[in-house]
């Protein structure tokens, strides 16, 4: 029943342990969120920065034969998040936890999940050290690509946002009927088409960059050759064009991470040319990087919604002009909004988790009625 009291749950007795692995305290918001959902009360755990910059982490009860829950998210420095994770779960590991289970709903150096250039693999040695270090279970969020599951030699959980985001295009955009679902570009297609057959709606898809952003995914193959072959000729983007009509719409741009927004901004831009009226931009992951709060002001997005995955400074990363709100709409039962963000989604999937033992996915997990986002809006 919405508005219910989460039952109390005595961590000690039932075996269940949760920590808050990130030693910033934004991060540890959403920690506390799930255990208030669960009826948890967090693991007393000291994750810290030394004089000399390394990670110490003090744990400060018996975790053994227990099951461990570290929850970690994304912050700016993303290489301490990494080391904090991983000194907590082999802590956690050296005291006899009976399983360690890593929340992290923002997985790091996704991105970085295919060969480029001579370059390396990273989220696979990312994996490969998790599982090192003791981690026996993953529950993640919109990974940047799936294949990322492979790599790992534990079972992973990829929940989905997309839900949330689904419900919060219908309640808070008046008009969504008149719009259309866009895809920055071809690559992204695949997920705007998802978005556009659950609401029904038309797709339209920016074809032709300036610049592409994957040009750096040649792998060696334009080296001099020992022997004499033929070279693969080169692609050329065409101008940019949208295949679709945008006019008199309301455009709304989907993706998985802003993180550079410039991508965001030039289509924002050939949308508004092509005649969009109103131009929105949904993602599960909003990094927004060095100055992509002041850049999204000056654009034509007239409103940014992301979820809360990952570690936001807001004082420090959101501009004046910006108004920040975080709602969850309970459409069901309550007309007023709360916040309480993505604890609903995660809390619910290590409940099923730890007492069914089962894979679990989201559309297991989400309860009926409810949306997430953390929305910026232009003022």
């Amino acid at each position: 029943c919405v508005g219910r009291s989460p039952p109390v749950m005595n961590h000690t007795e039932g075996g269940l342990v949760i920590f808050s692995a990130n030693s910033h305290p934004s991060s540890r918001e959403i920690s506390k969120r799930i255990g208030e959902r669960l009826g948890v009360e967090l693991g007393k755990v000291q994750v810290y920065q030394e004089d000399n910059r390394e990670t110490r982490v003090q744990i400060q009860e018996s975790v053994r034969g227990k099951d461990v829950f570290i929850i970690q998210t994304a912050s700016k420095d993303v290489n301490t998040t990494i080391m904090e994770l991983l000194i907590t779960v082999y802590a956690c590991r050296t005291s006899c936890a009976r399983s360690i289970t890593g929340v992290v709903p923002y997985f790091p150096y996704s991105k970085q999940c295919k060969m480029r250039k001579r370059g390396s693999i990273v989220s696979k040695l990312l994996a490969s050290m998790m599982c090192k270090a003791g981690l026996t279970h993953l529950i993640t969020m919109d990974l940047h690509q799936k294949e990322i599951q492979g790599f790992f030699n534990i079972p992973v959980d990829n929940l989905r946002a997309s839900p949330f985001l689904l419900q919060y295009i219908q309640e808070e955009i008046p008009d969504y009927r008149n719009a259309v679902i866009v895809a920055k570009s071809p690559a992204s297609a695949k997920r705007a088409q998802s978005f556009a057959e659950r609401l029904r709606l038309g797709i339209a898809v920016i074809h032709g960059e300036a610049q592409d952003a994957e040009s750096d995914l040649v792998d060696g193959r334009h080296s001099p050759p020992t022997v004499k072959i033929p070279l693969l000729i080169p692609k050329e983007k065409p101008p940019i064009t949208v295949v679709g009509d945008v006019g008199g719409r309301i455009a709304i741009i989907v993706d998985d991470i802003i993180d550079d927004v410039d991508s965001f901004v030039a289509a924002a831009q050939t949308l508004k040319k092509h005649g969009a009226y109103k131009i929105f931009v949904m993602a599960t992951h909003g990094i927004l990087s060095s100055d992509a709060p002041k850049l999204i002001e000056e654009s034509a997005i007239d409103k940014v919604s992301v979820c809360l995955s990952v570690s936001l400074c807001l004082s420090a990363c959101l501009p004046a002009g910006l108004s920040v709100c975080l709602s969850v709409c309970l459409s069901v039962c309550l007309s007023a909004c709360r916040p309480v963000c993505l604890s609903v989604c995660l809390s619910v999937c290590l409940s099923v988790c730890l007492h069914a033992g089962l894979s679990v996915c989201l559309s297991v997990c989400l309860p009926a009625g409810l949306s997430v986002c953390l929305s910026v809006c232009l003022c």
